[in-house]
């Protein structure tokens, strides 16, 4: 890590074993995600209800340049310590800074973006239509690519989103969904 680890106890006394385990599961981190500038660790027993045993919460807070990931968990039962909370924090921690590396490497594939048309020609028995962008090009579609059974209530004029995708005769329209 760029910076160094901070690590903040509330409601519990400070202790050595327990900032160890923690400056451990970081050093975990870092080798993971190498742009990671700032990680800090706040480790708190905000509650002290006898019946309930003893609850632990952890909030890890974790930046890299351009994004931030927050993570809170809370757990408490007879059987759970500082160190089960800690865990669960850092394995969370741990999964959404592996998403973050992926889509920085850009593993994850992006979502395209919908476009915005009108049913410009519609042939019902042929289970077919045209559908007219807003550059004025037209687009292919079929009954099976409009969303929610509505083709049969298809009407020309009809407002829709659509994603375009390239086929064997152009482009062709899919995910079509009627809007308003």
């Amino acid at each position: 890590m760029q910076l160094p680890l901070q690590v903040t106890f509330h409601g519990l006394t400070p202790s050595e074993a327990i900032q160890r385990y923690v400056e451990r599961r970081a050093a975990k981190l870092d080798q993971m995600a190498k742009s990671i500038v700032r990680c800090h660790v706040v480790i708190e027993a905000p509650h002290r209800h006898s019946r309930e045993g003893r609850r632990y919460a952890v909030r890890i807070d974790v930046r890299m340049p351009g994004r931030e990931v927050a993570i809170s968990r809370e757990l408490g039962d007879s059987e759970t310590d500082a160190y089960a909370a800690i865990d669960e924090a850092f394995d969370e921690a741990r999964r959404r800074l592996r998403e973050a590396v992926d889509v920085r490497r850009g593993d994850v594939k992006s979502h395209e973006r919908a476009l915005h048309g009108r049913v410009a020609k519609l042939f019902s028995y042929e289970g077919y239509g045209f559908i007219e962008t807003e550059t004025g090009d037209e687009i292919y579609f079929h009954r099976n690519s409009v969303l929610n059974g509505a083709f049969q209530r298809l009407e020309r004029g009809d407002r829709v989103r659509f994603l375009e995708e390239e086929g064997d005769d152009g482009l062709h329209a899919t995910s079509v969904a009627v809007l308003g």
